[in-house]
C-alpha cells in the first residue's frame, strides 16, 4: 500500500501584491492537480520572514505522486515568475525597517539563528525566487495533531474564499478590502462566541493582543482609531446586528452570497472544534511554552482557536495587522455600545 501523501511547502518570494500570483498561478495549478487526482488539499498564507513571500502548501494524495506534484508546482511557479516578476525590492527603505522591527519582536536573540546577517539584521531572500521548505505545523497553537487536521481542512476553505474574493471583488480598494474583512470577522466571531458579553470581551482582548504585541512602535494605535469611529458607527452597528441574528438563528441564507457560504462553513468548523474539545482531543501549548495543556472546556478552547483562524483569513486577504487590530477595535466598541444601557451608550458616543 502506498503511504499517505506528506504536505509539500513552497515559499515564493514575491515583493508585490500577491493577487496576480494567486489568480494566475495558484488557482489554475490547484484546479489542475485536483482534477487529475494528484492532491487532496492545499492552502496558502502570506509571510514576511526573509522578505515578503507566499507560503504555498500542497498535499499529494499519496507519496507515489509526490514527485509529480513537486515538479508541476515548480514548473508553474517558475513560469509565472518569468512572465510576471515583482519589480520592487525591499533591501532598503521603510519596508525593510518594518520587517526588521517584526523580526526583533518575534525572534528573540537566541531564536534568530540563520535568519540574521552579520550586521544583526534579517536576511533577505532573492526577489522572484522559490524554495522548497519543510512543512512545520504549529501544533501548540491549533490543539495538537487533531487540531492541525481540522485547521488544514479549514485553511482550504479560507484559501478558496479569498481567491474567489480576489477574482470577483475590487479588493485593491481599501474600503472594499476592509469592508470584506470586517464582515468575515463578524461572521466567524459571532459563530464561535454568540453571547453579547463574551464576544465584546473577546474583540477587545483581540485588539489589546495586537496593541501589546508591538510595544513602543506606535504601530497599533487607539486615538486615531476612535477618530474614524463616529462616522461609521450607525451603519456598522446595524449590519453587525443583522449578521449576528442570521448566524445565531442558523439561517445563513439571510446573508449576502459570499457571507452565506462562509457562515455555513464557520458553523461546521465551530461544531467540529467543539466536538474535538469535548472528546479531549485538543492539546495546546501553554503561553509560557513550558508545557502542553489538554483543554476540554469549549469556553476555553474556542477563543484559543478563533484567534488564529480569524487572523489567518485576514492574512490571506493581505489585510495588515494594523488594519486587523483597527477592525477588532471598532467591532468591539460597536458591540459594546449597542448592548449597553441607553445612558451609558450615550455617554460613550459623546466622550471625546
Amino acid at each position: 500500500m502506498t503511504a499517505p501523501g506528506n504536505w509539500q511547502a513552497t515559499h515564493v518570494f514575491y515583493a508585490a501584491n500577491p493577487r496576480p500570483f494567486l489568480l494566475q498561478c495558484v488557482r489554475p495549478l490547484v484546479a489542475e492537480l485536483t482534477a487529475e487526482g494528484l492532491i487532496d488539499n492545499y492552502f496558502f498564507m502570506n509571510y514576511w520572514l526573509e522578505g515578503p513571500h507566499i507560503r504555498l502548501r500542497l498535499k499529494p494524495v499519496d507519496e507515489s505522486v509526490a514527485p509529480a506534484v513537486r515538479a508541476r508546482t515548480e514548473q508553474a511557479v517558475d513560469a509565472f515568475l518569468a512572465e510576471r516578476p515583482a519589480l520592487y525590492e525591499v533591501d532598503s527603505g521603510f519596508l525593510n525597517d518594518f520587517y526588521n522591527t517584526l523580526f526583533e519582536i518575534e525572534f528573540p536573540g537566541s531564536e534568530r539563528g540563520h535568519y540574521m546577517d552579520d550586521q544583526g539584521r534579517m536576511n533577505l531572500r532573492p526577489n522572484n525566487s522559490r524554495s522548497a521548505e519543510p512543512y512545520e505545523p504549529e501544533y501548540g497553537k491549533y490543539g495538537g495533531p487533531a487540531g492541525i487536521e481540522l485547521a488544514e481542512w479549514h485553511f482550504r476553505h479560507s484559501s478558496d474564499l479569498v481567491i474567489e474574493a480576489l477574482r470577483t471583488k475590487n479588493l485593491h480598494l481599501r474600503t472594499v478590502l476592509l469592508g470584506t474583512s470586517a464582515q468575515l470577522m463578524m461572521v466567524m466571531s459571532g459563530t464561535f462566541l454568540p453571547g453579547d458579553q463574551e464576544l465584546t470581551d473577546y474583540l477587545e482582548s483581540y485588539y489589546q493582543f495586537w496593541h501589546t504585541a508591538f510595544p513602543g512602535t506606535g504601530f497599533i494605535g487607539t486615538v486615531e482609531y476612535d477618530k474614524n469611529y463616529a462616522a461609521m458607527a450607525p451603519g456598522l452597528t446595524s449590519h453587525f446586528a443583522r449578521v449576528r441574528a442570521a448566524v445565531g438563528a442558523g439561517e445563513p441564507g439571510r446573508l449576502p452570497g459570499f457571507l452565506a457560504g462562509w457562515a455555513e462553513h464557520c458553523a461546521e468548523l465551530n461544531e467540529r472544534a467543539r466536538k474535538l474539545t469535548l472528546d479531549g482531543d485538543l492539546v495546546f501549548r501553554s503561553w509560557d511554552g513550558e508545557r502542553d495543556e489538554r483543554v476540554t472546556d469549549p469556553a476555553v478552547a474556542l477563543p484559543l482557536l478563533l484567534s488564529p483562524y480569524m487572523h489567518m483569513t485576514n492574512n490571506r486577504l493581505h489585510v495588515t495587522i494594523r488594519d486587523e487590530a483597527y477592525l477588532s477595535h471598532v467591532l468591539g466598541r460597536t458591540l459594546r455600545e449597542s448592548v449597553a444601557p441607553p445612558t451609558a451608550a450615550a455617554e460613550a458616543v459623546t466622550t471625546p
